[in-house]
């Protein structure tokens, strides 16, 4: 029996990086996989086609995060389609990096409502259909750098600490209906976001590590499938922080 055979979840931000290494894998452990992203283009019809292969049912749909109606739409959509919704992973972000000296208003804002405000967007939305079922995991994808923040960062590193205190009222609320709460806390992952980090700073970022190395996608889609599965039945409300001994 797979650990997550027959249930639906819904995976945001998932055309690439952690977010589609989290479907692939639900998906090969029998999870039909309703996922989101910004603008239906080929990455989308990529992802489709490679998690359609492992033989569960798929669907892709351009969804705008940060957009309360939008996200309410695309829900609804999901659950005439699927019928069911028993994983939520909140996984949409962006970076927008700078000191704050040098940080604009349009910089906060955009990193605040992607990363934070689509957190309350898809959870707010999702929890109706699992509120009927008495039943669901939701997993925000938060940082280590809301837990210990970063220079060059504040936009980001308040918003992915804004998941960590959403994530814990949620699982106080929610949890005598069955609905667990959890976020992830990546630290270095090597994605095509981190690729765009100079080499000389990224070797000088994974000799800081203990396990002297970037995580992968796929490490992160393994904690996502404990917290998806009933292997995690009674965990609710923790940050579960993926980073090779980096932030202890």
């Amino acid at each position: 029996m797979k650990l997550l055979e027959g249930k639906t979840a819904i995976v945001t931000g998932a055309s690439r990086g952690i977010g589609k290494a989290i479907a692939l894998k639900f998906a090969e452990e029998g999870c039909n996989i309703a996922f989101t992203d910004l603008f239906a283009d080929e990455n989308m019809k990529a992802t489709e086609s490679e998690i359609a292969a492992l033989g569960v049912t798929v669907k892709g749909y351009a969804s705008n995060a940060a957009d309360f109606a939008d996200t309410d739409r695309v829900v609804e959509e999901i659950v005439k389609d699927f019928g069911r919704i028993d994983v939520l992973v909140n996984n949409a972000g962006i970076t927008k990096d700078t000191l704050l000296m040098r940080m604009t208003e349009e910089q906060w804002d955009a990193v605040i409502n992607v990363n934070l405000k689509s957190v309350f967007n898809f959870t707010k939305a999702a929890q109706r259909t699992m509120l009927k079922q008495r039943s669901g995991s939701i997993i925000n994808l938060s940082s280590v750098v809301g837990v210990s923040g970063n220079a060059g960062q504040a936009n980001y590193s308040a918003s992915k600490a804004g998941i960590i205190g959403f994530t814990k009222s949620i699982a106080r609320e929610l949890g005598s209906r069955g609905i667990r709460s959890n976020a992830i806390a990546p630290g270095f992952i090597i994605t095509e976001m981190t690729a765009k980090i100079p080499e000389e700073a990224r070797k000088a970022w994974e000799e800081s590590i203990p396990m002297k190395r970037g995580g992968t996608p796929e490490e992160v889609a393994g904690v996502a499938t404990f917290l998806a599965s009933e292997l995690s039945s009674y965990v609710s409300g923790q940050v579960i922080t993926v980073c090779g001994a980096m932030n202890t």
